[in-house]
């Protein structure tokens, strides 16, 4: 890897107000000690407790953003660094509101071909509760409703009666006014690490929960992940294929990590691009980037070498 004089002060900006802040937290703790164990010079910065424009006043020359959610993963702080001049890593303002996005997401993949689960959007000014068993019949049982702009599964629920589906879409109403309703993939769960643009092997993950939801993401012992992924050579070229044009069909870049459901038959259905993944111990594009070669500092400081190639 590059020395590490040339980053200057860096910024480990991690914490933040999303409702995924102890999942930051913990990100960026271990991005700060890989970046110490470098011997860059980097701090912590939680917007929660600091005024960004301590960014300017105390002369910081890269941001790593490790804040996951609102407030850090949807173009929001992204267009206040370059406003501020200051370069930062990962995706720029559009690839990380369109990311973020997970209804327009959607209508990307759509629009370039790119497969894609059966959906529907309601609107939480106009959702006709009467509605619930048509919806049901329409997607054949099964539905995941999502809340457009929250990450780590927050807000989601898997439903399979209507008499669910009320309660699921009004819970999801509480994080957001518009909701995603998408068709219940039954099979495998693959996600695939994005870093410098080029897939990395996929992984595999496995739980006994309804779904891989926030819980079994964090804090569940039973969550299996394999990597590799066991996936045929086929599929995994698929995966990388498929992976890299979602991730430059919505404007992401640099690093990330898209998401994946592969039915009985082997049809790769895309579910969404996350431009800010967790970097925990338990996150997966370290344990990708493992098995391609790199170690966790490898990992972080290729992330940071990023910072400003993403306009």
């Amino acid at each position: 890897m590059s020395t590490v004089n040339h980053y200057g002060k860096v910024a480990v900006m991690f914490g933040g107000h999303s409702a995924e802040r102890e999942v930051s937290l913990r990100s960026g703790q271990a991005v700060l000690d890989a970046l110490l164990s470098r011997g860059v010079d980097a701090y912590k910065f939680d917007p929660a407790v600091r005024s960004v424009s301590e960014l300017v006043a105390e002369k910081f020359d890269n941001v790593l953003i490790m804040l996951h959610g609102r407030g850090g993963e949807d173009g929001s702080l992204q267009g206040l660094l370059e406003q501020l001049q200051i370069p930062y890593t990962g995706s720029g303002v559009l690839g990380s509101a369109l990311s973020m996005d997970k209804i327009r997401t959607k209508q990307i993949f759509s629009s370039v071909g790119l497969p894609t689960a059966n959906y529907k959007i309601v609107e939480k000014s106009c959702f006709d509760a009467g509605s619930c068993e048509v919806i049901m019949q329409e997607f054949g049982g099964a539905i995941m409703v999502k809340p457009a702009l929250e990450g780590s599964s927050i807000g989601m629920t898997k439903v399979t009666k209507s008499a669910q589906l009320l309660g699921a879409v009004q819970h999801a109403f509480k994080y957001d006014n518009n909701v995603l309703l998408e068709q219940y993939i039954e099979g495998s769960e693959f996600t695939v690490s994005i870093l410098d643009g080029k897939a990395l092997p996929s992984i595999r993950m496995s739980t006994p929960r309804d779904f891989y939801d926030y819980e079994a993401k964090y804090q569940a012992d039973s969550t299996q992940y394999f990597c590799p992924s066991g996936a045929s050579d086929e599929l995994e070229t698929q995966l990388a294929d498929y992976a890299e044009r979602a991730f430059k069909a919505v404007g992401a870049g640099s690093w990330g990590r898209v998401d994946f459901m592969c039915d009985s038959a082997g049809q790769l259905y895309l579910l969404e691009v996350n431009t800010v993944p967790g970097m925990t111990a338990k996150s997966l594009v370290p344990m990708a980037a493992k098995q391609a070669g790199y170690s966790f500092a490898d990992l972080v400081e290729k992330v940071l070498s990023g910072a400003g190639l993403n306009k």
